[in-house]
């Protein structure tokens, strides 16, 4: 058994979904990881790694709007219509800051999969996604870690 680690470094264009799928295949072609486990984790606190459909790109802005519904930017309470919405206590970087960080929590900020005859296993129509919960432009680093067989 051999581990492989390393980062990979995505920019996102703001709120929504990065398809990680080819670049993650790619480091997996390129170290030559036969089989094994791959663990990726994200280093940041308000994105997530989530696997999900990759054929229709309205369940990708499905999601992003439900997960807008539950976690709404004004606080805390606006779900429940006899309470008022309390203001989230942390909001120094904005108003999409807090909800980003609950919306991490709801979500994956790792994920394992298997690594089959040098292929991740995923199904037919799912994709790697890092799902960027803040509107601005950032850098996210993924940390992936593979314990397997090389070739």
């Amino acid at each position: 058994m051999d581990q492989v680690i390393s980062d990979l470094t995505f920019n996102t264009n703001g709120e929504g979904f990065t398809d990680l799928t080819p670049k993650i295949k790619y480091w997996i072609a390129e170290r030559r990881i036969k089989s094994g486990i791959l663990i990726l984790s994200t280093k940041h606190t308000s994105c997530s790694l989530v696997i999900n459909e990759n054929a229709d790109p309205r369940v990708l802005e499905d999601l992003s709007r439900y997960m807008k519904a539950i976690v709404p930017e004004e606080g805390i309470g606006k779900i429940f219509p006899y309470e008022n919405a309390q203001p989230y206590k942390h909001s120094e970087e904005g108003p999409d800051d807090m909800p980003a960080h609950i919306r991490t929590a709801l979500t994956s900020s790792c994920l394992s999969l298997s690594i089959e005859e040098k292929n991740i296993s995923l199904g037919t129509w799912q994709a790697i996604y890092l799902w960027e919960h803040r509107y601005s432009v950032n850098e996210r680093t993924i940390h992936l870690h593979a314990i397997g067989e090389l070739t």
